[in-house]
């Protein structure tokens, strides 16, 4: 991630853009290197009301939209077979941040294959899942990193408002300094541990 401090011992990766891209991306890392923890960091769109432009929201879960029912029901798989639709953060990678040692909104996020463009899919998606910040790798990280052991966050800084587009301010300056600036602090306290 551009910005972020200079440290021997953290690797940054572009892992891709997308739920498949992301989720594939980080399997791959984990499964090329022995990692202590995973930090989702990048930007995301704020849910009207939830959050602003330039605030650091780190969400403790992040749910996929698209994946089951869209109304969100459960329906049965043969064999038993779950659908997996929410990944949480790791409670050790939250603490900091629950302490306040760090203050941000931690909150929930929801994934989606797309960007969102209108306010009638902000609302529902604000609603069904209580999010606070949209992005499109969240829970793809959260997931790959749960399935290899490793331990995981995900921290995002909010460059627009969910919704309409054209009634929109984009600042991606304002949400990847405020992705990084948390992200460096959370080094900085994971690192002097």
């Amino acid at each position: 991630m551009t910005g972020l401090a200079p440290r021997d011992d953290v690797d940054v990766i572009a892992a891709g853009v997308g739920p498949v891209e992301a989720a594939l991306g980080t399997a791959r890392a984990l499964a090329t290197k022995r990692y202590d923890a995973v930090i989702n960091a990048g930007i995301a769109g704020g849910f009207r009301e939830r959050c602003t432009v330039g605030d650091a929201v780190v969400c403790a879960r992040d749910d996929y939209a698209e994946l089951g029912l869209e109304d969100g029901t459960a329906f049965p798989l043969p064999g038993g077979i779950a659908l997996q639709r929410s990944a949480e953060a790791h409670a050790s990678l939250l603490e900091p941040f629950l302490a306040g040692l760090i203050p941000v909104i931690v909150g929930r996020g929801v994934t989606s294959a797309i960007v969102t463009s209108t306010t009638a899919r902000a609302l529902v998606l604000a609603h069904r899942f209580r999010a606070d910040v949209e992005s499109m790798e969240g829970f793809a990280v959260l997931r790959a990193a749960a399935l290899a052991g490793v331990p995981a966050v995900e921290i995002r800084g909010v460059s627009n408002l969910v919704g309409d587009r054209a009634s929109n301010e984009w600042n991606f300056r304002a949400g990847a300094e405020a992705a990084v600036a948390t992200t460096d602090a959370l080094l900085n306290v994971l690192l002097t541990v």
